[in-house]
């Protein structure tokens, strides 16, 4: 799929627009999103990233289409540890929830312009060495693994390797009582809790850029189809913290569901790469995994709601 310079001014030019717009025009105050709004908004990305597929499904046909669709659900999927981190760094610095959107904006903001640079950048180190997949391949069934037998974080931060770096680095005030990024206290510059905060969930999604972004490669190489399909899940990602955000914790099973998705993504990665060196009629098509993806997340949303309800009854 050949992408002429034109389209990619375009979409940089209508991404650079919107962010415009949600700062400057939509959220110009400081006011907490309501679920409505938010559900509004996540309707609107979703929405628009699957007429973005269908534009793609009209001008280079159905495959592209299909390895776009697959690769937004796949990074909208695993952006969902995403959700989790905003929950669990909100609530350790006490963001009030109407200061939280333009937080998540500039947080939005960075992880967009790591993500492009990560994308090219595993693009050109994989056209290059091919055997390179293999390797992510690997890195993801381990990471899936990993996963899975993981123990939740506790919402205790004090001890975090991440936290304890940005204190060193920065002149801290955690009790900052207006909403800005840096103070003067005696005539020196301190970091507030919003800088502190902001800065962990840059770091955190660039953690998780290792794991997601080489997920993605797998679905496709083409850079136009593995750059928009991030930047649509990541751009309506804020919306759908606020639309879900209080009812996430009790999706208990979502955990499980992403490290299986990112072991069977690297199986795939190996597979495919192995039977392409050895010419051997085994392949794991981009609509398999759709399906797969799909399937897990429904399956563990369900047994979650399910196991909630049982516990609900348990205790009356």
């Amino acid at each position: 799929m050949e992408v002429s310079i034109g389209y990619w001014i375009g979409f940089f030019v209508f991404i650079v627009v919107m962010l415009a717009l949600d700062l400057g025009v939509f959220h110009r105050t400081n006011e907490a999103p309501t679920i409505k709004s938010s559900l509004l908004w996540s309707g609107f990305w979703i929405g628009l990233a699957f007429a973005f597929a269908g534009g793609i499904w009209l001008l280079a046909g159905g495959g592209h289409a299909l390895d776009f669709i697959t690769a937004y659900l796949l990074e909208k999927s695993l952006s969902i540890d995403n959700i989790f981190i905003f929950i669990l760094v909100f609530n350790f610095f006490k963001i009030d929830l109407k200061y939280q959107h333009r937080l998540l904006f500039w947080g939005v903001f960075g992880a967009l312009i790591m993500r492009v640079i990560f994308i090219f950048a595993g693009v050109v180190l994989l056209d290059k060495f091919k055997w390179l997949m293999i390797v992510f391949g690997l890195f993801l069934v381990f990471t899936g693994i990993k996963m899975l037998f993981d123990k939740e974080e506790s919402g205790d931060l004090n001890n975090n390797m991440i936290i304890k770096t940005l204190r060193r680095l920065f002149p801290f005030k955690e009790d900052a009582p207006v909403a800005k990024f840096l103070i003067k206290v005696d005539g020196k510059t301190m970091a507030t809790q919003f800088l502190i905060a902001l800065l962990f969930i840059e770091a955190s999604d660039l953690i998780f850029a290792v794991d997601s972004i080489p997920a993605v490669l797998s679905v496709s190489q083409n850079s136009f189809i593995v750059v928009t399909s991030n930047i649509f899940a990541i751009m309506g990602l804020r919306s759908l913290y606020f639309a879900v955000s209080g009812i996430l914790p009790l999706f208990r099973y979502i955990k499980y569901a992403l490290s299986v998705i990112l072991a069977f993504i690297g199986f795939k990665m190996v597979l495919n790469e192995a039977a392409h060196y050895f010419n051997l009629n085994l392949h794991i098509s981009n609509m398999v995994s759709l399906v797969v993806i799909i399937s897990l997340i429904t399956l563990s949303i369900v047994a979650s709601i399910i196991a909630d309800k049982v516990m609900k009854r348990k205790q009356l």
